[in-house]
C-alpha cells in the first residue's frame, strides 16, 4: 500500500508549513490548498485519503466547504478533520452536523494531530473492508450455480434463471447451508411474508417448481423423508 495522500485546506502559510512537514515525517504525502474551492479543485483530479480543513477560510468557510464534499455522490468519502481556533460547543457541534470526522482546535500538538489522522484512516480501512465482506458475502456460489442477493439473480453456467420471490429464498436458504436439512417448517417460517401465506404442501410444490427451473443443478436439492429438504455439498 502506497503513502496516504492527505489534503491540507489551511489559508494561513504558517500553519500549512507547518502540518505539511510534520505530516511528511509521518511518512504521509501531502497536497496543500490556500482555499475551499482550490481544495474542491483537487478533489476532482486527485484521489485523498483525508482532509484536513480549517473552518475559517477566505470565500466559502470550512463548514460550506465540508457540506459541498458530503453532498457529492461518493462511495468511499475520504474522512474530514475541522482544523479550527474556535472551540466554543456550538462550533463543534455545526461542524460535526456537516460532515466532519472530528475536529482538532488550535494551537494543536503535531503528534495529537498525527494521532487523530491515523485513527480516522484506521476506521476507513475497516469500513472498505466491512463492505466488501459484505459484498462477497451476497455472492454464493456451489453447483454451478451462481446466487446474487443483492440483484435476487441466479445464473447456471452462465445462464439466468428467472424465479419467484419464494423460490429464490428457499434457493438461497439451501445454499446459505449445504449438507443441512431443513424442516418445512423451517422453510415456512424463512419465507413468511412473501408472496402468500406458504403451506408445507406448498413447500413441495416450490421445491419441484425450483429443481424443475434449475435443470440438471436442481438435483442438487434433496429430499430427506420425514423431514425436508438440503442442498448437497459439493465435493
Amino acid at each position: 500500500m502506497g503513502k496516504a495522500n492527505i489534503l491540507v485546506v489551511e489559508d494561513d502559510i504558517d500553519i500549512q508549513q507547518l502540518v505539511s512537514y510534520n505530516l511528511i515525517k509521518a511518512g504521509f504525502h501531502v497536497t496543500c490548498a490556500d482555499s475551499g474551492e482550490e481544495g474542491l479543485q483537487i478533489l476532482e483530479r486527485e484521489t485523498v485519503d483525508l482532509i484536513l480543513l480549517d473552518l475559517m477560510l477566505p470565500g466559502r468557510d470550512g463548514m460550506e466547504i465540508c457540506t459541498m464534499i458530503r453532498a457529492k455522490n461518493n462511495d468511499t468519502p475520504p474522512p474530514i478533520i475541522m482544523l479550527t481556533a474556535k472551540s466554543e460547543e456550538d462550533d463543534i457541534i455545526t461542524g460535526l452536523a456537516c460532515g466532519a470526522d472530528d475536529y482538532v482546535t488550535k494551537p494543536f500538538s503535531p503528534r495529537v494531530l498525527i494521532a487523530r489522522i491515523q485513527t480516522q484512516l484506521r476506521k476507513k480501512q475497516e469500513k472498505s473492508l466491512t463492505k466488501k465482506q459484505s459484498a462477497d458475502e451476497e455472492v454464493l456460489t456451489i453447483h454451478a450455480m451462481t446466487i446474487h442477493s443483492g440483484r435476487h439473480e441466479v445464473m447456471v453456467e452462465g445462464r439466468p434463471i428467472h424465479l419467484t420471490t419464494t423460490e429464490f429464498t428457499i434457493l438461497k436458504q439451501l445454499a446459505g447451508q449445504p449438507g443441512w436439512v431443513f424442516s418445512r417448517q423451517q422453510i415456512i417460517d424463512h419465507c413468511r411474508g412473501y408472496e402468500y401465506i406458504i403451506t408445507p404442501r406448498a413447500v413441495d410444490v416450490q421445491i419441484f417448481g425450483l429443481r424443475k427451473k434449475l435443470g440438471e443443478a436442481g438435483s442438487c436439492i434433496e429430499t430427506v423423508r420425514g423431514i425436508g429438504y438440503r442442498m448437497r455439498e459439493e465435493k
